[in-house]
């Protein structure tokens, strides 16, 4: 089947479910839950972003059979990804995205080599379940693909969200 014609898959977002302990006040109390966490990866280059599951645990269709390091020069002449943890949750108007935190990844297909600081990638993922917005880092291409990926995903979540992720999405928003 040639790319053309493979059916376009739509996967939702993870929406926060039960409490992890149901109740009961043992082993496990104060654990944060994965289950309103999403994974979304941009590909600037290729204009699209989508949600891949696989990534929560650096299983992506995207991450397949590469290698990654630390050393940035062991993927140069790679592409360019940004993996966005995106963190749903509930407020007085309905569901919105709490938490988009943006971590960078540099894969080269050819070489098989990708570099990522997985720390990094830990730590915004935790970032974003405590409903931080960080994603002023992305180049401004990277940043209108992930608000239109976003926005057309689930208009209701976007408009409910903060206007704090609509500005630092916006083109003009300033970079590091």
């Amino acid at each position: 089947m040639s790319n053309e014609q493979k059916p376009k898959q739509k996967m939702g977002f993870t929406i926060i479910k039960n409490d992890p302990t149901d109740g009961h006040k043992g082993f496990g109390i104060g654990s944060l839950s994965l289950e309103n966490v999403s994974p979304v990866i941009v590909d600037a280059e290729e204009g699209v972003a989508r949600i891949e599951i696989g990534a929560m645990h650096a299983r992506s269709d995207t991450e397949r059979g590469i290698k990654f390091t630390t050393n940035r020069e062991d993927s140069e002449g790679g592409k360019l990804y940004w993996l966005v943890w995106v963190t749903i949750d509930f407020n007085e108007n309905g569901p919105y995205y709490a938490g988009v935190t943006a971590c960078e990844m540099i894969i080269n297909r050819e070489k098989r080599r990708g570099y990522k600081l997985l720390a990094d990638h830990v730590n915004l993922m935790d970032k974003s379940m405590k409903r931080n917005i960080i994603v002023d880092h992305m180049d401004d291409t990277s940043k209108a693909i992930l608000a239109d990926f976003l926005s057309s995903h689930n208009k209701e979540m976007w408009d409910n969200s903060e206007t704090k992720l609509h500005i630092d999405l916006s083109a003009d928003s300033p970079e590091l």
